[in-house]
């Protein structure tokens, strides 16, 4: 792939970000006012958060915002050192002609250590006039509460289907591919709100075929489709060990899966499976998770899963 739709999809400004109303008009008031304060984004993958902040930053400075931002990977640059010396300098300089601040943007801040944590605390606090700091992370308990209580926190919020099928259909029709409506609503399933996989998934079918279908979406996402997982729980129900353990083969065998993502998607699918009911749903529920976690913890997963075939057997 020669280039990523992704980026070339990705919105300039806050007001063409979709799926996220709440805050596009909050940040849409930073962008009139031409300023911000410190900013915390937190949210589930592919749901907007580096784009809200390098869109917000253009709003603010305009097509020349890059000499105003510096932009790092947290999860790279995790350490002490990194904060002390790369983020500390860019803080203390003063910021181009023309504008009165500028833009550190730590993104997946979340997997900064505490100690990075405590001398960025100190940073913001010092240079809260000359530099605003934008962080991002998928999980905001992992930052610490100092930090927190100088940010505006922002949720993401994953988005619906509605909004993925939506935006898949422009990058469909931009690149001038067919995709049918079953495999657009496969790609909606499988991406779970997260925008990035849904268009990634999208570019990965059309590079093997400009006329993308429901069965290339599941090839080549690896995933399972729905109808597999319900056979696989109907066979434990009708057939037994053996037949329902053939079957967990094909599955895995078939769709490149492995352990975890065969319990994942089993479980996503649980709830809509309307030959069991709620009692037997609840105690597969914790099979599954039991399941998980073994192998999560390095239990071999071909015994873990027979276990778990085995099990359900019993409770069906």
């Amino acid at each position: 792939m020669s280039e990523l739709w992704v980026e070339r999809y990705r919105p300039s400004t806050v007001s063409e970000i979709k799926g996220q109303q709440a805050v596009v008009a909050r940040l849409n008031a930073y962008s009139n006012n031409k300023t911000f304060p410190h900013l915390l984004f937190a949210g589930p993958p592919g749901t907007g958060k580096t784009t809200a902040a390098l869109a917000l930053t253009r709003d603010v400075f305009g097509s020349d915002f890059r000499r105003n931002l510096l932009e790092m990977n947290a999860s790279d640059e995790r350490k002490l050192e990194s904060i002390r010396t790369k983020v500390k300098q860019f803080a203390r300089t003063a910021p181009s002609p023309g504008t009165t601040f500028k833009v550190i943007f730590l993104d997946e801040a979340d997997a900064l250590t505490p100690d990075a944590q405590g001398a960025l605390r100190r940073i913001m606090e010092q240079n809260s006039e000359s530099c605003r700091f934008i962080l991002s992370c998928n999980y905001s308990s992992k930052i610490i509460e100092p930090i927190q209580s100088r940010c505006a926190v922002f949720r993401f919020r994953p988005l619906n289907e509605e909004q993925i099928l939506d935006r898949i259909s422009i990058v469909a029709n931009n690149e001038g591919i067919k995709i049918e409506n079953e495999a657009a609503d496969a790609i909606a399933k499988v991406s779970l709100g997260d925008l990035r996989k849904a268009i990634t998934s999208l570019q990965v079918a059309a590079s093997l075929d400009s006329n993308v279908t429901r069965d290339l979406v599941y090839e080549t996402t690896a995933t399972a489709p729905p109808e597999e997982l319900h056979r696989f729980f109907l066979s434990c129900k009708e057939d037994g060990f053996q037949t329902a353990r053939r079957r967990l083969r094909d599955i895995l065998n078939n769709f490149g899966l492995a352990g975890t993502d065969f319990v994942n998607q089993l479980h996503r699918e649980l709830s809509t499976v309307s030959f069991l009911d709620e009692i037997q749903k609840l105690a597969i529920t914790e099979v599954m998770a039991e399941t998980d976690f073994r192998m999560v913890e390095g239990g071999g997963e071909s015994l873990q899963l027979d276990a778990m075939t085995a099990k359900i057997c019993t409770l069906l």
